[in-house]
């Protein structure tokens, strides 16, 4: 079977034919670096990581990745004005916590991460094509600011099917320097109140670049003229990647043949923005909770649906994982971390889940079926078998980003991973003491021992390969 993603241009489900076959060009808009990053922010990383592992390790595909960094704009210059701090300094604060928020996550870094900033000339020579062929114009103002003129390019709209006559004006620059209120800014002349640390030379005047101009030149730099994917939020469909698209194919680039867009992290039905003070920082977040649970949390629900954050959400998926970890060490013991074999098959309900538009919920379906049959042979006493199921689920679980064994999460630092070692130690020891107790045929304490440790929600199970201990939350699977 072949991947079928949701192609936003024909709203069809269709074949994935990559431009060039073995090979997979994705885009991905990256955050805007004015402010840390919540739950809400990252997820559009986390479900092209999906994509990305789900086309390199379910399909073959080289991959590369690009996923982008808006450093200049208008609200980083507001944000840095507010706060007294150069502009370069708050961003790049910014993109570095942004990283960090990321790795914590277990997304794979990018290909290549580039900057607007390093890529004005790209936006130049673009503009200059785009002004040379007639979609383009300065504003008569001597503003320096350059517009996209809309009413040039038939197809506008094509990307989120609308009319020109039902969008609302672009108000991203004075309108006073358009021919139509909807024209969109390319460029944004330099103001008396910026710094000029913020502008660079155009043939039109010193300025900064506008939002949509930066993703059309990156794009075309590192993935060509024609690439695969484009991808982001599916709060930029419009305006921002109607006017990506509108700016490259006018300047006569094929630019993206499928766009993937994700859904919002809400809360209380409104999607989770700083503007409604519910905002979640990452950085806060996987410090009360397992960064695997978080990365759990935020895969479970398909791309284009909605997740809905509660209090609680965390630890429902913390208890997913902790079935899928705890089957993990009954059936390796002794193994604390492991990737995946290449060699080892993928359940075909699997495959045929997440080939169809990335169906991470039936994909969980199956890992978890899966759990269920390998706990079942290990009741029965199949550890072959259990063997083989448990290498089954590592393989399903990796290309998902929630392998618990992956050696990532057992590294990183947080306060949850310190607690859960000191919490190892803690019962490892007791564990051993009540080892040594039955060695020595003293029943009376390595009974008191296991029953101390059962009161504190600590299950022990005695195996061939020794006592095996798990976190019980009185749950069944």
């Amino acid at each position: 079977m072949t991947l079928r993603l949701f192609d936003s241009l024909t709203r069809e489900l269709r074949d994935f034919v990559p431009v060039v076959p073995g090979k997979a060009g994705i885009y991905i808009c990256g955050l805007t670096t004015q402010a840390p990053p919540h739950i809400g922010h990252v997820r559009f990383a986390v479900a092209f990581d999906v994509l990305r592992r789900w086309l390199e390790r379910g399909h073959g595909y080289d991959v590369t990745l690009i996923r982008n960094v808006t450093d200049i704009d208008d609200k980083i210059l507001a944000r840095s004005a507010a706060d007294g701090e150069p502009w370069y300094a708050l961003s790049y604060r910014n993109e570095l916590e942004t990283a960090d928020a990321l790795e914590s996550l277990g997304v794979l870094p990018p290909t290549y991460e580039p900057r607007a900033t390093g890529h004005v000339p790209e936006m130049v020579g673009l503009m200059e094509t785009l002004v040379e062929k007639g979609h383009a114009y300065a504003a008569a103002d001597a503003s320096g600011d350059v517009y996209f003129d809309v009413r040039s390019w038939p197809s506008y709209g094509e990307l989120t099917r609308q009319s020109l006559e039902d969008m609302a004006e672009a108000e991203d620059a004075d309108p006073r320097g358009k021919r139509d209120p909807r024209d969109f800014a390319l460029w944004k002349g330099h103001k008396p109140d910026e710094p000029e640390t913020a502008s660079w030379p155009t043939p039109w005047g010193v300025g900064r670049p506008g939002w949509h101009l930066e993703c059309s030149a990156m794009a075309r730099k590192y993935l060509g003229d024609t690439f695969d994917i484009h991808g982001g939020g599916v709060d930029l469909r419009f305006p921002h990647h109607e006017n990506e698209v509108a700016q490259s194919r006018a300047a006569g680039l094929g630019f993206a043949n499928y766009w993937l867009h994700n859904a919002w992290v809400t809360m209380g039905g409104e999607k989770m923005s700083k503007s409604l003070g519910n905002s979640l920082r990452v950085s806060e977040v996987v410090k009360e909770h397992r960064p695997l649970a978080v990365r759990y949390y935020l895969t479970a629900a398909h791309y284009r649906s909605t997740i809905e954050y509660h209090e609680g959400s965390i630890e429902e998926a913390a208890t997913a994982v902790e079935r899928v970890e705890g089957f993990l060490r009954r059936a390796l013991p002794g193994v604390d971390t492991l990737v995946p074999d290449a060699r080892t098959a993928l359940p075909e309900d699997f495959r045929a889940a997440m080939d169809d538009d990335l169906g991470v919920s039936d994909a969980l379906a199956v890992i978890h079926q899966a759990v269920r049959a390998g706990n079942t042979a290990l009741d029965d006493g199949d550890h072959d078998d259990a063997a083989d199921t448990a290498r089954q689920v590592v393989a399903m679980t990796d290309i998902l980003g929630v392998n618990p064994l992956d050696p990532a999460w057992s590294t990183g630092g947080s306060d949850v991973d310190d607690v859960t070692a000191a919490l190892d130690a803690l019962v490892a020891e007791r564990v051993a003491a009540r080892a040594q107790a039955r060695a020595a045929r003293d029943y009376e304490t390595a009974d008191a021992i296991r029953d101390a440790l059962t009161a504190a929600g600590v299950t022990v199970e005695d195996t061939a390969a020794g006592a095996r201990w798990t976190i019980t939350r009185g749950k069944g699977d």
